[in-house]
C-alpha cells in the first residue's frame, strides 16, 4: 500500500511539474511576441516619413518604361529638305530617339532642333516661351561664319550647339573608322583624268574668291577638268563618285577659309579611291580628322605653280602616287550621302543618338561669341 501510495504522489508531482514547463514556455513566447511587435521596425519612430506607395498599376512594362525614346522635335525643316526619319536608322543605324515634326508635341518634346538660317530676324517663328523647365533647344548651322547673319536675341537663347565644329556640343563630320586587321584589297580604280573639280557655289558673297584665284593660277600650269553647274553644267548624282574615281587628283577647295570648316568636299574623293587637293584652314587642322598622307595640301608649296609640277611629278612616278593610299590599309572612309534632300541626314540623326545618350543639362553662352571667335 505504502509502495503504490508513493508511486500516486510521485506521479502527481511529475504530471504537476509538466503542466508547469508548459505554462512557462507559453509565457515566455507570449511576452517574446509582445516585446518584438513593440520594437519592430514598423512600429517605431521614422527619422524621415516613408514614401507614399502607388498600388495603382502601370499599363507600360517595366522593360518598355527603361527603352522610353526622348522626343526630338524638328521646329522646322533646314532649306525645307524633307527626308524620311526612318532614314537615321537606314544608313547610320540610329534609333534611339523618337524624331518628329509634329509641332502638337512641343510640350512633351524633350529636345528642339532649329535651324539657324530658317530663324526670321524679328524671331517671329522660334518655338513659343516660355518652354517646358525640362526642354532643350539646339542650335543647327553647317556654314562657315563668313556665310553666317548675326540675328539679334540669339546669344543666350540654346543649350547645345550642333555644328561641323570640333568644339560643338555635337560635332558632324564623315569619319574614317579604324581596321584591326590590314585591309590588303584596296585598289586603286583607273583612271584617265589628271585633276578634277566639282563645283556648283560661284557666288563672291559667300568668299570663293580664295580658291577662285587659286584655281585660275594653277590651271595655267596643268589641266582641270571642271564639273558642276558653276562651269560646266550640273553633273547628275549617279556620276558624282565614278567621276571622282575617274581622277588621279581632286580639288577639294571649301568656299571659305575657317577652323574646322573641312566638308564633304574631301571625303569625296577619300571615299573614292582619288588624291584630294586641300584649300582650307592649317594642314595640322585636316590631320585632325584625317591621316597626313591622305590629301596634299596647297600650303605645302609656295605657288600654285610648284604645286602642279609636283602632281605632273606623281602622274609619272606610281610608285610615290600609291603612297598617298597606304592609310587604307588600316582606315575605312565612308561614302556620304548626296542628294540635295539627304544634306541634313547626318546632322540630324547624330543629334538624335547624342541627346538619346547625354541627358544632362547645359546652356550655350554666347553664342555668337564663340563661333565667330
Amino acid at each position: 500500500m505504502a509502495l503504490k501510495s508513493d508511486q500516486k504522489m510521485s506521479g502527481i508531482k511529475g504530471s504537476w511539474l509538466c503542466r508547469l514547463v508548459v505554462v512557462v514556455t507559453l509565457a515566455c513566447v507570449i511576452s517574446m511576441s509582445i516585446m518584438f511587435y513593440s520594437f519592430s521596425p514598423s512600429n517605431c519612430p521614422l527619422p524621415f516619413p516613408k514614401p507614399k506607395q502607388n498600388c495603382a498599376k502601370s499599363n507600360i512594362p517595366l522593360s518598355d518604361k527603361a527603352e522610353e525614346k526622348p522626343i526630338l522635335l524638328l521646329w522646322t525643316w533646314p532649306e525645307n529638305y524633307r527626308f524620311a526619319f526612318n532614314d537615321c536608322k537606314k544608313f547610320y543605324n540610329i534609333d534611339n530617339c523618337q524624331l518628329t515634326d509634329d509641332r502638337a508635341l512641343y510640350n512633351d518634346a524633350d529636345n528642339v532642333i532649329v535651324y539657324h538660317r530658317n530663324i526670321e530676324w524679328d524671331l517671329s517663328n522660334l518655338p513659343p516661351s516660355p518652354r517646358p523647365p525640362f526642354q532643350r533647344w539646339l542650335w543647327l548651322h553647317l556654314e562657315s561664319p563668313t556665310n553666317t547673319k548675326r540675328i539679334p536675341g540669339l546669344e543666350n537663347l540654346f543649350n547645345l550647339t550642333l555644328s561641323y565644329r570640333q568644339d560643338a556640343d555635337i560635332p558632324v563630320r564623315m569619319r574614317l573608322m579604324t581596321r584591326k586587321k590590314p585591309n590588303e584589297d584596296f585598289i586603286i580604280p583607273k583612271k584617265d583624268k589628271l585633276v578634277c573639280w566639282i563645283v556648283s557655289n560661284d557666288d563672291p558673297s559667300t568668299g570663293v574668291e580664295t580658291r577662285k584665284i587659286f584655281y585660275r593660277e594653277l590651271s595655267k600650269y596643268i589641266k582641270v577638268t571642271l564639273f558642276g553647274k558653276a562651269y560646266s553644267g550640273f553633273l547628275s548624282y549617279d556620276d558624282y563618285y565614278p567621276t571622282l574615281a575617274s581622277c588621279k587628283f581632286y580639288l577639294a577647295f571649301e568656299n571659305s577659309i575657317h577652323k574646322d570648316y573641312i566638308t564633304e568636299k574631301i571625303n569625296g574623293p577619300l571615299a573614292a579611291g582619288t588624291v584630294p587637293v586641300v584649300l582650307g584652314p592649317p594642314r595640322r587642322n585636316y590631320e585632325n580628322f584625317v591621316p597626313a598622307e591622305s590629301f596634299i595640301h596647297v600650303n605645302d608649296f609656295p605657288d600654285a605653280k610648284s604645286l602642279a609640277e609636283y602632281l605632273l611629278h606623281l602622274d609619272k612616278d606610281e610608285d610615290a602616287y600609291r603612297k598617298y593610299f597606304n592609310w587604307r590599309k588600316h582606315l575605312t572612309p565612308s561614302p556620304h550621302l548626296i542628294l540635295q534632300n539627304q544634306e541634313f541626314i547626318l546632322a540630324i540623326c547624330t543629334a538624335c543618338d547624342y541627346t538619346a545618350r547625354h541627358r544632362q543639362y547645359k546652356e550655350a553662352h554666347d553664342l555668337y561669341e564663340w563661333y565667330f571667335n
